[in-house]
């Protein structure tokens, strides 16, 4: 069998930078001989040579929507392709800027025949950084775009500030926690960070980053703080200018009111500290929190939902000199937090929920085997009955009595699953991601339960 062709999708909502992206790739000295099936033929100015050296290998689909004739242009195309295979080694879909990709995926795994020949290889989604708030505030298509990729390229940083920059970087992470996120200036950078990445090859994509489907939290940020012995001022909301520090905004995000936070004591300081407590973490946010007025004390080790205000003051009790990390909700700019006179020694981000959205992403990291039926059962009532709202699925299970690790993909009914390599020295474990539209994570956590064996 010949080796697959692979596939890159480019997506994004109008005018984010998909055409620019397209003649960067098409001009750049890297080698490839790429055939370009795209759906906005008359606004692309390419250079024919450096696609194969033809200009009828340049497709342009019928009525300018692939996404609406994915059964019958994007396939008929693809099947031309299949004929010259000699002539080119790479092939990039560009979506017109209204459509959903989903379809345009799921080609690669209903047709037989063209799964013989060609890899979908990653989902690409371009961001406009200037109009994304407004986009998703207002056309559903935007969030579904970014909800399918594997790389989000937060395009035209030049137009908006640091600070716009961030708070769209986790309007980005809810939505899709798990894609890459890259800013670019022109669409220009590595086209080794949007080619051959592997995204639907997930041996090869966790052979590049082990932490490619780390699961999502139920907080979106941790910093780690060097404290003393004592009580600790904190600030949320508003306060003048000489109490902020880095991750101090002036106004706490509209409408939030209350937010979830847990101290735990770390045995290191930096990023190290934060990650080795993870686990700790996301078992005290899965219970009942105290809330806390204004002014109160949050002691070490509980888990508190702290009732903001527009100039609200807490304390933290430090027990012990030390390292302490901070596990929020949400993220520090969303509600002001700062801590005067104290810098983070690391921090993370993580994304896990977003307010303005219905589209989250969600994951479960599980080391207990499954059974290979019962997963099958769940699956299949899943999306059957929630496969419209679900835009992708991912993960690696461990079956029990199977040496081999099983990989699966999903993309809306869509369901492409088998055995890969063998465990051998690695951990076995579950790691399971769902990214779509009103998720249910206790549902989905119950379903995954019925599936242990």
């Amino acid at each position: 069998m010949n080796k697959r062709v692979p596939v890159t999708v480019l997506t994004g909502f109008l005018g984010s930078g998909k055409t620019t992206l397209l003649n960067r790739i098409l001009s750049e000295q890297h080698g490839k001989r790429i055939a370009v099936i795209e759906n906005e033929f008359g606004e692309v100015a390419v250079d024919h040579e450096l696609v194969i050296g033809a200009q009828e290998e340049i497709f342009e689909t019928a009525n300018g929507c692939i996404c609406c004739t994915v059964r019958g242009d994007l396939i008929r195309v693809l099947n031309q392709l299949r004929k010259r295979r000699d002539r080119f080694d790479y092939v990039l879909i560009e979506t017109t800027g209204l459509a959903d990709p989903g379809p345009v995926a799921q080609t690669f795994f209903v047709d037989e025949d063209l799964r013989e020949d060609y890899q979908l290889d990653a989902i690409v989604a371009l961001v406009d950084a200037a109009h994304i708030a407004g986009q998703l505030a207002s056309e559903p298509t935007a969030a579904d775009q970014i909800g399918f990729a594997d790389v989000l390229l937060l395009n035209k940083t030049d137009l908006v500030s640091e600070a716009e920059l961030a708070r769209t970087e986790r309007e980005l992470r809810a939505i899709n926690g798990t894609a890459r996120i890259v800013r670019t200036h022109k669409a220009e950078l590595p086209l080794a960070q949007v080619l051959d990445l592997g995204a639907f090859d997930l041996d090869r994509a966790l052979a590049k980053d082990e932490a490619f489907l780390q699961p999502q939290q139920l907080f979106e940020w941790a910093g780690n703080y060097t404290l003393t012995t004592g009580e600790q001022v904190v600030h949320t909301g508003a306060h003048e200018p000489d109490h902020d520090h880095e991750h101090g905004h002036e106004q706490p995000a509209a409408g939030l009111r209350e937010v979830c936070i847990v101290m735990l004591q770390a045995s290191a300081s930096g990023v190290a500290g934060i990650d080795a407590l993870v686990p700790a973490a996301a078992e005290a946010f899965r219970q009942p929190a105290n809330a806390i007025a204004a002014g109160a004390t949050v002691e070490a080790g509980r888990f508190v939902r702290l009732q903001l205000g527009a100039h609200a003051d807490f304390r933290l009790r430090v027990p012990a000199t030390g390292n302490w990390v901070v596990y929020c909700e949400h993220a520090p700019g969303e509600f002001g937090w700062t801590v005067p006179g104290v810098n983070v020694t690391g921090e993370r981000e993580y994304g896990s929920h977003h307010h303005e959205t219905d589209i989250t992403s969600i994951g479960i990291d599980d080391p207990r085997a499954l059974n290979p039926d019962k997963l099958n059962d769940w699956l299949s009532y899943l999306l059957q009955s929630r496969g419209q709202d679900i835009l992708r699925m991912k993960g690696v299970l461990n079956f029990r009595g199977e040496p081999r690790r099983y990989v699966f993909h999903g993309v809306h009914m869509i369901f492409d699953g088998q055995l890969e390599r063998p465990w051998g020295e690695a951990t076995r474990g579950n790691r399971l991601v769902f990214i779509g539209r009103k998720l249910d994570r206790q549902e989905l956590e119950a379903g995954f339960e019925s599936c242990v064996a």
